[in-house]
């Protein structure tokens, strides 16, 4: 009677070997990155990159605020704010529709393509929103049309990731009540799936959003349009308050899309 009381330590056991084995693997790794890495932190410290990156803060601190200016940066906001959003929306309707066919929503589903269509997703997320965009500005040409697809394609495949997981996620009891009634599969997934996983889909979406927000930024590096076509243009020609501008620019657009999740979040909850 006392032999399986005596013989259950030894699973914990193996579990918490295997943590100290996975810790042990993760600070040798980090040991390595230190020794592999030309780290010159005497340099870094150094009194005159102190003094460099002091003169580089306080010309930030002076931001451009003459009323040209303002209203260029004005147009390049509401663009920066149209490619996000645009990019987020069409990156949230073709990740969802690939979303189904990589996921497997119940227990019996045959779900042939989930194999090809993860596939697919990760070449999309894969590639960073960098690439997708010199790709596209071959085709589309300079401006925020090649940014724009460039975040939905990258977007894409991350979200579609994100919804696959929930879609298999979601408890499966109401749409098992469906489906022994005869209901259509497609009817299934709008009323017994789609509710439940559509509190993580929203925030999932506006989390996208938001580094969307900041992507585009980089996107302004290969003329893609919005606040980084002017942050990778006046940071070029060292022009640092109108740098501290747009920097600012994009500080409160990530506040508000942050806002907005904030409030939505709430609304559901209510």
């Amino acid at each position: 009677m006392n032999a399986p009381s005596s013989a259950t330590p030894r699973p914990r056991t193996n579990r918490c070997l295997a943590c100290w084995c996975v810790a042990a693997g993760a600070l040798a790794l980090v040991g390595l990155s230190f020794w592999s890495l030309d780290l010159q932190w005497a340099q870094f410290v150094s009194a005159p990159a102190l003094a460099r990156m002091g003169r580089f803060l306080a010309e930030l601190l002076r931001p451009e605020t003459s009323p040209q200016f303002l209203h260029k940066l004005l147009g390049a906001t509401l663009e920066t704010l149209a490619m996000s959003a645009l990019g987020t929306l069409l990156a949230v309707l073709l990740g969802l529709a690939l979303a189904l066919p990589a996921s497997k929503a119940f227990d019996g589903d045959p779900a042939r393509w989930r194999g090809a269509t993860r596939l697919v997703l990760n070449g999309l997320r894969s590639i960073p929103e960098l690439v997708w965009a010199t790709l596209l500005l071959i085709a589309a040409g300079l401006g925020p049309f090649a940014g724009t697809l460039a975040l939905a394609l990258h977007t894409s495949g991350v979200l579609g990731r994100l919804f696959a997981e929930a879609i298999e996620n979601a408890p499966s009891g109401p749409g098992f009540a469906l489906r022994v009634r005869g209901v259509a599969g497609s009817r299934v997934f709008l009323y017994a799936t789609l509710p439940q996983m559509l509190p993580q889909l929203l925030s999932y979406t506006l989390y996208r959003w938001e580094n969307n927000i900041r992507a585009a930024a980089v996107l302004g590096v290969v003329g893609a349009g919005g606040l980084g076509q002017m942050l990778a243009f006046h940071m070029g020609l060292f022009q640092m308050g109108e740098t501290s501008s747009v920097l600012v620019a994009m500080l409160l657009l990530v506040a508000l899309v942050d806002a907005l999740s904030f409030a939505s979040r709430r609304w559901l909850a209510a």
